[in-house]
């Protein structure tokens, strides 16, 4: 098998996300179940952290531990990398040291330089255009919840930042819909717009037009990591896309509220919702856990089918 990425969402294809999925639900079930399942055993994760991070520390750490490997946990401050190393070096000897990497950085072109010079499969944990991780978890949550998500709407409201980028992205692969709506200035920039066509991509200026009969609405943090500078003013810009009881009152009567978290409860959105009967954050958060496993399962050893 050759070496496989994943730096975006649409670098796999239909087929291996839905084995992605299935691996998910059959991962999560044995570890609900208390049955050890170690196919990773001897193997080797290194994760490399230039942002901070929670979810996807604690997700990849314990993860490969649960599949019977190792992780070793490096911050770009106490490395080479922090000192000036290039990207390209720091790849071809991390590479050799380990047998997959995860790395949570700032832009984009920097683990595409990594992932060219690497030996091993390369995940993006985070980057300022993409999260791909995360979306992995989001629909997988939906599946679960809801069934398939193949001609659902899902409404983003907030900013257009790497997790609606890359919303936009699953939409084209999964065949299902996003409304958008963002401030006045946030818009989606308009050459990632048109990378994903206008079949399955709509904006809206009104927030409560984009939620309207959604099948799930979700939202971020208004200011992202990278931007805190911008904080008062994006308050302000963004005071009207909370995501509120009324809201969620336009969107279908079984509508899902998801967020990636952390979460500002009164900003982007009410402390009735993120803990409400229809806010599914808390399986959203543990699906990283899940897909994470059977993305490294399948980065590494391909389609497993036991």
């Amino acid at each position: 098998m050759s070496i496989k990425h994943f730096l975006q969402f649409k670098d796999l294809s239909l087929d291996e996300m839905n084995h992605v999925f299935e691996r998910t639900r059959i991962i999560k079930e044995r570890f609900k179940a208390y049955q050890p399942y170690h196919p990773l055993s001897d193997r080797t994760l290194v994760m490399i952290f230039e942002k901070n991070s929670t979810r996807t520390r604690l997700s990849f750490e314990a993860g490969m531990q649960q599949l019977g490997g190792s992780a070793i946990y490096l911050n770009t401050r106490d490395t080479q990398l922090g000192r000036g190393e290039p990207v390209e070096d720091a790849a071809q000897v991390i590479s050799r040291m380990s047998d997959i990497v995860m790395i949570r950085t700032f832009e984009q072109e920097i683990i595409e330089r990594f992932a060219k010079n690497s030996r091993v499969p390369v995940i993006n944990g985070l980057t300022n255009e993409y999260h791909p991780c995360q979306i992995l978890a989001d629909i997988y949550t939906y599946i679960e919840h809801r069934g398939s998500i193949k001609g659902k709407t899902v409404a983003w409201i907030g900013d257009s930042n790497n997790v609606c980028n890359t919303w936009l992205q699953a939409a084209e692969l999964l065949d299902f819909n996003v409304h958008v709506s963002t401030p006045p200035g946030y818009e989606v920039e308009p050459e990632r717009a048109g990378l994903y066509g206008t079949d399955h991509y709509e904006e809206f200026a009104d927030p409560m037009d984009a939620a309207r009969d959604a099948d799930l609405i979700t939202t971020d943090v208004w200011t992202s990591m990278g931007f805190e500078r911008e904080n008062d003013a994006r308050r302000k810009a963004f005071a009207d896309w909370i995501v509120d009881a009324e809201m969620m009152s336009v969107a279908k009567p079984d509508a899902l509220f998801m967020h990636c978290l952390p979460a500002h409860r009164g900003e982007e959105v009410d402390a009735a919702v993120i803990d409400g009967k229809q806010s599914v954050v808390w399986d959203e958060a543990e699906n990283r856990l899940h897909v994470q496993k059977a993305l490294m399962e399948y980065l590494l050893l391909g389609n497993v089918n036991n």
